[in-house]
């Protein structure tokens, strides 16, 4: 049963970091010059700075909650789209950046700590960790799809290709 709880765990972390599906989510947005992280192109919604704040949001909401706590849910869904549309410097930029992978790090060690099986309220810690890495997921392809149109793609680590 312990090694069936490890498999698992590593499982939910390779779906966390998008590892055999795609570009690994901590690198997708590495690389980028902070001054085009706030552009939008015509008929694009969010910009990456958005696209980013966003992930933020939700995983430091998905680490609250597997933290025992109760975060609030927005009212409606601009509540999770915190932010400007772009940095004011590229200070903040890195900051943002180290802040997402720190989310993610966070979430990908409490993938390993707990059990994945316990029930907080109706969903278990598995449930909600596969949420938020189809989350993650869904919008990192947004992420390459905008890098690719503002000529920013692929980042340093390179894009999944054969």
């Amino acid at each position: 049963m312990n090694s069936d709880r490890k498999i698992l765990g590593k499982a939910v972390g390779h779906a966390l970091s998008g590892k055999g599906a795609h570009v690994e989510t901590e690198n997708a947005f590495a690389g980028l010059d902070w001054k085009i992280t706030g552009t939008r192109p015509e008929g694009v919604p969010h910009s990456l700075f958005q696209l980013l704040n966003h992930l933020i949001y939700w995983q430091d909401w998905a680490v609250k909650w597997l933290d025992g706590k109760k975060p609030p849910i927005p009212k409606h869904a601009s509540g999770s789209w915190p932010g400007s549309s772009g940095p004011t410097s590229p200070e903040e930029w890195k900051r943002t950046v180290q802040g997402f992978r720190s989310g993610l790090a966070k979430l990908d060690r409490r993938s390993q700590d707990a059990d994945l099986f316990a029930k907080l309220g109706k969903k278990s810690r598995l449930e909600m960790l596969q949420t938020i890495a189809s989350h993650n997921s869904y919008h990192a392809g947004q992420v390459v799809f905008l890098r690719q149109v503002l000529g920013a793609w692929p980042p340093p680590s390179g894009g999944l290709t054969w």
